[in-house]
């Protein structure tokens, strides 16, 4: 089953350390800041600072807009996102640091609970078409920053416009389906329940 969500059925809340706001996309049925399965969200970050602690979930965060961000994880491990669509994965339990290039920017978050969902998060920039299975395991979302994305499954096409937000969740159990997602400045996350 496809679902469009639009930018007015998003939700602000307070990030988890207090130090500013996200935009909440999407979220696994009854999650809440503190647990849940997954969860989308779009953040601004306008200033210097470190990340929530998020222990026990898998991060991955991809440049959506601005010149870029150094992600020190305090580890030994820096992300250095500076192209639009750079991704970067890590540990929610990392001590991680944000430091912007210059100025602020924004960020499409990915967040997978480690028990529960594994995420695999593909950027694309240039004018692409992708073909996906998927199955009752495994959850897809298409995000465009610059223009409509394209769906077709089952000979049926459907425009999704820039900003909103397209789930796709294979109903029928032991049975596949064929998607076909065309667009440019597309994030493509597919979230596969743990076996």
């Amino acid at each position: 089953m496809l679902s469009i969500l639009s930018p007015e059925t998003f939700k602000t809340i307070p990030w988890k350390n207090g130090l500013g706001h996200t935009t909440e996309l999407a979220i696994s049925d009854g999650g809440t800041l503190d647990n849940f399965n997954w969860r989308l969200s779009i953040a601004s970050v306008v200033n210097d600072g470190d990340f929530s602690n998020f222990a026990g979930y898998q991060r991955n965060l991809v440049l959506i807009e601005g010149e870029g961000l150094i992600l020190d994880h305090r580890n030994g491990d820096v992300d250095n996102l500076t192209k639009l669509l750079d991704i970067a994965h890590f540990d929610g339990g990392c001590k991680t640091n944000g430091k912007l290039v210059n100025g602020g920017i924004k960020d499409f978050n990915i967040m997978t609970n480690q028990q529960s969902f594994t995420a695999q998060v593909d950027t694309y920039t240039n004018s692409t078409n992708v073909a996906l299975t998927a199955n009752n395991n495994v959850l897809i979302f298409a995000y465009s920053l610059s223009g409509d994305l394209t769906l077709e499954q089952d000979k049926k096409t459907t425009q999704v416009a820039k900003g909103a937000l397209a789930k796709y969740e294979q109903q029928a159990v032991n049975n596949e389906s064929n998607i076909s997602i065309s667009g440019e400045n597309m994030i493509l996350i597919q979230l596969s329940k743990s076996q």
